[in-house]
């Protein structure tokens, strides 16, 4: 390999990249008349002989001549693994669902670099019942792989199954004592702790035998696995025998057991008609990663949680992910009739086929997307649940001092700077049709945001990208000048409007007085764009005379890093914290700005509507209230103003004057 994503032949190193890509595949891929037009499962192979991705696919040929387009017409990530791979290889299978199947097996045995990797959130604890003992007990672990053990959850919290076990041990006591505790009462004949204090029925002492233990068990796994409501039926009828026999005492037991189940019911969120059994998952996703969230449903509540963290790297639809998201969320667990997901995968079908042959008793399962109703507003929570995971996972990440110093040290060597970048500076430019054009400044400093330095531009006039882009650098480095005075106090005004005036974080305000940091110079400085926006960025330092400081551009999707000057760009690798990084100030500008361009549309219409005479802010905002949007409003007619509560004509005719001088008027 030479240089990140690009590969080098010996005595061919004057050749482009694409051409030596090309020649590299040229002796391995094989001629699209020998590749099978049946279902299969294929292998990219690299060198060593490494396993680098399996896939399956209906029509093989159909699927892998997608891999040997030109390598410009491929996502950097796909082109980066058919770079990498030494040969391709695949096996022939009677359906789709044997391909899957094969897949499935394959990816598990190989461990593929470029599949899917789903990290388990292991912090989640379960239920466990020892099914395969002779006296099963019931008890908290986090180990998944009991054998025999039905496993329910997970749970958010430890104590949350700690409190569920106590209740449900009230309605149904079965054992919870160790096997320690359990093999030494046998011996004695003495009951265990719990067995002494009446919770559990005692099979170590012989209280009751083996058999009728594990009727209770199996009443215990049946109420978990479906809460089913008509066993609180049945024991309301025993109740009432017993109290009709005069068994006051036994009455007052099955009174117990009956009030432990309504508060395991009652402690499960009802979210859906009691015969619901699904599950249901949010996924949120970007282009390094994606978090999902798995919502387990049974009887009509919320029984467990799972989430996973998700390393993307190759280019995948939000079914594909969702396949695979499926085929790693039933690997111990058995599939519900029903799972509801944000995109149906395209082999469906064949998933819904290999689902339920997990199940035990059989029956069919659906996998189908939710628009509206019940299921739907589930499935928006576990999106909301998962879009905080993705936070987390990020802020977690990039808070690691260790893998923050690998990305600054994989930046210095990927783009060929002479040290790393401590203070990096990332600039986006946002605007709505051409109109009310603004450019934001963020600035992280030893691979952190410092929000206190960020700056946001106000672009006067219309300009395009490139134009705005230069204005802006133009007025940020003509700063640079003024470093010999960056440590000086300054008063700073708090909520100076002032575009260049430092920035606080939204949620705070700007201090009194701080040490002017907007001269300090950049160890890089990174554009949102490709080739051109690098281009523009480059001219203008060479219009101001900088040639000290590095520039780079990130492009949006395909996450490709372009340099002044190169006709190709740099490929990091899709897992690399140097990526990582880049990509998170990148998403931060864009953040910044889109939140500046939206708060001057604001400002824009409020102000116009200010300067009309007999229009208070509460006709304003009863305005914009009435009509949704600026647009609409803009749109309606002298008659439609008037129809609003406490608007009369004479108000309306004003505004629509207004409003259209407005409309004529340059923006700012």
């Amino acid at each position: 390999m030479s240089g990140p994503g690009r590969v080098a032949l010996d005595g061919e190193s004057s050749r482009s990249p694409a051409d030596l890509a090309r020649r590299a595949t040229r002796d391995w891929r094989p001629k699209p008349s020998e590749i099978p037009t049946s279902p299969g499962v294929y292998r990219f192979r690299g060198a060593g002989g490494r396993v680098l991705y399996v896939g399956k696919a209906i029509n093989l040929r159909s699927r892998l001549s997608n891999y040997f387009q030109p390598l410009g017409n491929l996502h950097q990530r796909t082109r980066r693994m058919v770079m990498t791979a030494t040969g391709v290889e695949w096996t022939v299978v009677g359906s789709d669902v044997e391909a899957l199947q094969l897949e499935y097996t394959w990816i598990k045995e190989f461990d593929p670099p470029f599949n899917v990797k789903f990290r388990d959130d292991k912090s989640y604890p379960y239920m466990a019942v020892t099914l395969a003992d002779e006296a099963p007990r019931v008890m908290v672990t986090r180990n998944h792989r009991i054998p025999g053990a039905r496993y329910f959850g997970p749970y958010p919290k430890i104590w949350a199954v700690r409190e569920t076990i106590d209740l449900m041990i009230k309605a149904f006591p079965i054992r919870t004592c160790s096997d320690s505790s359990y093999q030494r009462a046998m011996q004695t004949g003495r009951p265990c702790f719990p067995g002494q204090i009446g919770r559990c029925f005692g099979p170590c002492s012989y209280t009751v035998t083996v058999e009728e233990h594990r009727a209770v068990v199996d009443q215990f796994v049946a109420f978990m696995a479906s809460h089913d409501t008509s066993v609180i039926t049945h024991l309301r009828r025993a109740m009432q025998n017993a109290s009709a026999a005069m068994e006051y005492e036994e009455a007052a037991r099955i009174r117990d057991r009956i009030q432990a189940l309504e508060n395991v019911l009652e402690k499960s969120a009802v979210v859906l008609p009691e015969t619901a059994e699904a599950d249901v998952f949010g996924v949120e996703e970007d282009e390094l990663a994606a978090a999902i969230q798995q919502f387990v449903v049974r009887g009509g509540r919320i029984r467990g949680v799972r989430s996973w963290v998700v390393d993307k790297e190759l280019d995948l639809t939000t079914g594909e992910l969702v396949e695979q998201m499926l085929e790693t969320a039933y690997e111990t667990d058995t599939p519900p009739r029903e799972i509801i997901v944000p995109a149906v995968p395209a082999d469906a079908t064949a998933l819904e086929t290999w689902l339920a042959g997990m199940r035990p008793r059989g029956g069919a399962v659906t996998i189908r997307t939710a628009q509206r109703g019940d299921k739907a507003r589930v499935m928006e929570n576990a999106t909301m649940n998962a879009r905080q995971a993705l936070i987390l996972y990020k802020n977690r990440r990039s808070a690691d001092y260790v893998a923050r110093t690998e990305a600054l040290n994989d930046i210095q060597t990927a783009l060929g700077l002479p040290e790393a970048p401590l203070r990096m500076e990332c600039y986006d430019v946002s605007h709505l049709g051409g109109t009310n054009i603004v450019a934001s400044m963020v600035v992280f400093e030893d691979g952190l945001p410092k929000k206190s330095a960020y700056r946001k531009f106000a672009i006067p006039g219309y300009a395009d990208d490139l134009e705005s882009l230069h204005q802006v650098l133009s007025r940020r480095l003509a700063h640079l000048d003024d470093e010999d005075v960056a440590g000086v106090e300054e008063d700073v005004p708090a909520g100076d409007d002032d575009d260049d005036a430092p920035l606080a974080a939204e949620e705070g305000t700007v201090a009194q007085r701080r040490k002017r940091r907007f001269a300090y110079r950049p160890g890089l400085i990174l554009v949102d764009g490709g080739q051109p926006q690098v281009e523009a960025a480059a001219r203008t330092m060479r219009e101001l005379g900088i040639h000290d400081i590095p520039v780079a551009g990130i492009a949006k999707r395909l996450e490709e890093i372009w340099l002044p000057g190169q006709d190709f760009p740099v490929i990091l690798p899709r897992n690399s914290e140097a990526l990582f990084m880049i990509q998170r100030i990148r998403d931060e500008a864009h953040r910044f700005a889109i939140t500046f361009q939206r708060q001057k549309r604001r400002n824009d219409i409020g102000s116009q509507l200010a300067e009309v005479p007999g229009l208070g802010p509460a006709r304003v905002k009863t305005l914009l209230k009435h009509f949704g949007s600026v647009k609409r409003l803009r749109a309606a007619s002298r008659d439609e103003i008037a129809a609003v509560k406490g608007i009369g004509p004479v108000l309306a005719e004003s505004i629509v004057v207004r409003l259209g001088e407005g409309a004529s008027a340059p923006a700012e």
